[in-house]
């Protein structure tokens, strides 16, 4: 009996000790399912405009789950209009959740630009294309109407002191909107707002004088990085604020767009901080990316070891 006692205490102190320890591991050691890895459409620029249901395909092949549009030269979304375009995207197990708007009329900057996947050897001539500043409302109504959940000013006129000031009023209005249709109004960068025009530096001014509740950023870490700003600072110093990321790696070298893992950018530092930034949705993006189904699908690869 007593050994029968001695067995059952035994046992049913072991029993407890597990469940201790059990529990204690399951605190500390919780799986968690990685963040769906999102893509910023640009980077796929002209074979978004030859085929985009059969690009769709090879996205959501290569394992990404969340979409971010962007320009495109037939208009609308990839010659669609917003509801044509959101059913394409959810048939093939895609999540469209953010479009990229201008915020005034767009300036070509010295040199022309890069437009993946565009032919080289011709002069690159935009079509025209609505801006918050002129088309705000008219903008607003197709994203609610397609089912994103933001919209994003890609870019604004910030290089005198007026036209920082005519940025803040234009992206107060369309936060307003945006707010009444149930959208959220972000920002997305480049380097040029990180610099001084006037005195004043161009991304803080719109940190601070447009309000937090009809303004968000879309921080793009590689363009932001280059710049000299460390994003785990701008998220200490202004929490909650950027809900979307661009996810951009860039050469040491050069400084120029590349695959994700195959540059300088710290991600996995930059990704300890998601919290705080309030970070809600990420997209792979690659300006000008010489191989894009190849480049995405390497990035894919990088980003999912660095998360896991």
């Amino acid at each position: 009996m007593n050994s029968r006692r001695r067995f059952l205490k035994n046992s049913g102190s072991a029993l407890l000790g597990g469940l201790v320890a059990s529990n204690y591991a399951s605190a500390f050691f919780k799986p968690t399912a990685m963040h769906p890895v999102g893509l910023q459409l640009f980077t796929l620029f002209g074979a978004m405009d030859k085929d985009a249901s059969g690009t769709l395909k090879q996205v959501a092949a290569i394992g990404y789950k969340e979409l971010e549009s962007a320009f495109s030269f037939k208009g609308g979304f990839y010659g669609m209009k917003p509801k044509e375009f959101a059913a394409m995207t959810k048939d093939l197990g895609l999540s469209w959740q953010s479009h990229h708007v201008l915020g005034t009329p767009f300036k070509m900057p010295p040199g022309g630009i890069r437009m993946p996947g565009a032919d080289t050897t011709k002069k690159f001539n935009p079509p025209p294309m609505r801006t918050l500043k002129e088309n705000m409302q008219e903008l607003v109504d197709e994203v609610a109407e397609g089912g994103a959940h933001y919209m994003v000013c890609a870019s604004i006129a910030l290089g005198t002191a007026d036209e920082i000031k005519e940025a803040i009023v234009i992206l107060s209005k369309s936060g307003e909107a945006c707010k009444k249709a149930g959208l959220t109004l972000c920002y997305h960068n480049h380097t040029h707002e990180f610099e001084t025009v006037e005195g004043k530096i161009p991304y803080h001014e719109l940190l601070t004088q447009v309000s937090p509740d009809l303004l968000k950023m879309e921080l793009d870490l590689g363009w932001a990085t280059n710049a000299g700003a460390d994003p785990v600072d701008l998220f200490s110093k202004h929490p909650g604020r950027f809900p979307l990321w661009h996810v951009k790696d860039m050469t040491k070298d050069t400084k120029q767009p590349t695959e994700v893992g195959a540059g300088y950018i710290d991600f996995k530092r930059i990704f300890e901080h998601a919290d705080a930034s309030g970070m809600k949705h990420f997209f792979v993006e690659q300006d000008g990316a010489p191989k894009p189904f190849e480049n995405i699908a390497a990035s894919y690869k990088a980003l999912t070891k660095i998360m896991s």
